[in-house]
């Protein structure tokens, strides 16, 4: 029998994080991070990490493992989710996989079966001087078409997928997806208006606690407006602030609570298409709710 894995998955601002914590908490498990934001070191607030007093009550693993504008491909996700869950595993634990990264979480829940061709300095050069619709469309005449999962509003994933699919190989996973753990996968998140109120209220909280000086430092310390405008959302959104791009902080905030919402509709569109996520009633008691499907699932029901 396959080890089993535990995957909270849901939109921003929808309560995941703590959902996971207080599951992992009840059962003795650890988290490892599905968010393909949070890996980057020194962006707490941006990425909405989780704290040091949460990370103190459970151990937290993919945290804090890249920097900035380096190379870190779907693949060195996989391998290094792979490391941590196996190592919880191995000494007891639960591992619990906790994210809102649909791509991360699969990956890493059916197994795909990857491939990762390098980076090249010079290719990337060329590809970044692209638009969106020339990747776009580089990416419909090398590989046949846009991949179901990737955002073509990314241009740095745009970019990567177009260096794999100049390399000859397949972007992400071929169709022998080989699932190494029994995984029982459960959806967070609220309706529409709720939803967006959280976000709104999230980021009040945020950007008081000082995420623009996230980034402002960043700049400082030398990381490229380049690589802030092309990790997107948070960091997109308060470069452009911090280069004079909107007319007022109220118009910056205004646009950036929009486009996390906008994120946040494309995430549950994501997770919507997968049957096997049993959605939480947030309005009950959802851990509860949580603890009966484990408990089935650990049982073998």
């Amino acid at each position: 029998m396959k080890p089993k894995l535990i995957a909270i998955v849901g939109t921003n601002a929808s309560g995941k994080s703590a959902v996971g914590i207080e599951l992992a908490r009840r059962y003795g498990g650890e988290i490892v991070s599905a968010d393909s934001r949070q890996i980057l070191r020194g962006y707490d607030l941006c990425s909405g990490k989780v704290t040091a007093g949460e990370r103190q009550a459970v151990p937290h693993h993919l945290l804090d493992i890249a920097d900035a504008g380096t190379y870190f491909s779907l693949s060195d996700y996989q391998s290094q989710a792979y490391a941590a869950i196996d190592d919880i595993l191995g000494r007891g634990k639960q591992p619990f996989l906790v994210g809102g990264t649909g791509l991360y979480v699969n990956a890493v829940a059916d197994g795909y079966d990857l491939v990762d061709a390098g980076p090249d300095g010079r290719l990337r050069e060329r590809l970044e001087a692209m638009t969106v619709a020339e990747l776009v469309q580089l990416l419909r005449e090398k590989s046949g078409g846009v991949p179901d999962f990737l955002d073509v509003n990314n241009k740095r994933r745009l970019v990567r997928a177009c260096e794999v699919a100049l390399s000859g190989r397949e972007i992400a996973a071929t169709r022998a997806s080989r699932p190494r753990y029994d995984v029982l996968k459960i959806g967070v998140t609220w309706e529409r208006p709720l939803l967006r109120q959280r976000i709104a209220e999230r980021l009040r909280i945020r950007l008081e606690q000082g995420m623009v000086d996230e980034v402002r430092q960043g700049l400082e310390a030398g990381v490229s407006y380049e690589t802030f405008y092309n990790l997107g959302l948070e960091y997109r959104f308060i470069a452009r602030y911090l280069n004079n791009e909107f007319g007022s902080y109220d118009e910056f905030v205004e646009k950036l609570g929009i486009a996390i919402g906008q994120f946040a509709k494309r995430q549950m569109t994501w997770f919507r298409k997968d049957a096997s996520i049993h959605w939480l009633d947030m309005h009950g008691d959802a851990v509860a709710q949580a603890s009966e499907r484990i408990d089935a699932f650990l049982r073998g029901e």
